[in-house]
């Protein structure tokens, strides 16, 4: 099991007044499957995501990723353990204008101290499987919106984590380049990866192998739960 989370609780306050955006949710993801996250907007499918991506930590409940008991690690530990573990895909792409698509894709493996030649030789096969290997001396500015995804995803899996999360990853595209960029999210999924994404098109959401709902911080309906 990749994903232990139970009972997850989440409160921001909002001036003296505490929002409740998580209200114990659980959910377990076994490696390898493909989960979308569906809910309107405000019914907490982001928090949810940023918590399972150890970028926010839960106000409660309790959350083992990979085996790991989060809750437990220190700030810096925890960093360290989301880099190895986890590969993260934007709405915004966040790419780096002034580096071309081979250095926004090598970046992770700069920041972990990889060799430049092993970070070279990873990456373009990484582009290659995107579909982007005769666009490595693009600037993200010469690219169209799926090529910037299809970067940020090649980035995403440069350091081999155990767990692409994506969130509204299709959200500035056009329907047709949408789709595409879910074909190749189901691709990677068909080679092995974990993938966890969060959208509010039921579309989208129908490309997945299991879609969970939620609604008002909780998660109303599962399809892979009976």
């Amino acid at each position: 099991m990749i994903i232990e989370a139970h009972d997850l609780l989440k409160i921001f306050h909002v001036g003296s007044s505490p929002v409740h955006a998580l209200r114990g949710a659980s959910l377990e993801v076994e490696a390898g499957e493909f989960i979308a996250i569906t809910g309107a907007s405000g019914s907490g499918k982001s928090t949810l995501l940023y918590i399972l991506g150890c970028l926010e930590r839960p106000s409660g409940g309790r959350y083992r990723l990979d085996g790991k008991s989060v809750e437990a690690l220190e700030d810096d530990e925890l960093s360290g353990f989301r880099n190895r573990k986890i590969g993260f895909v934007f709405q915004t792409f966040n790419l780096i204008m002034q580096h071309n698509v081979l250095e926004n894709v090598e970046l992770p493996l700069v920041y972990s101290g990889v060799d430049k030649e092993t970070r070279r030789e990873r990456s373009l096969e990484i582009l290659g499987r995107v579909g982007l290997k005769d666009k490595i001396y693009h600037r993200p500015g010469e690219l169209s919106g799926g090529e910037a995804q299809r970067t940020a995803i090649a980035r995403a899996l440069a350091a081999g984590p155990s767990l692409l999360l994506a969130d509204e990853p299709t959200g500035n595209l056009d329907s047709k380049t949408g789709m595409e960029i879910v074909g190749l999210f189901r691709d990677l999924n068909q080679q092995g990866a974990t993938v966890v994404l969060v959208t509010h098109s039921g579309e989208i959401a129908s490309s997945a192998g299991r879609i969970v709902e939620m609604r008002d911080g909780r998660i109303v309906r599962d399809s892979g739960r009976m």
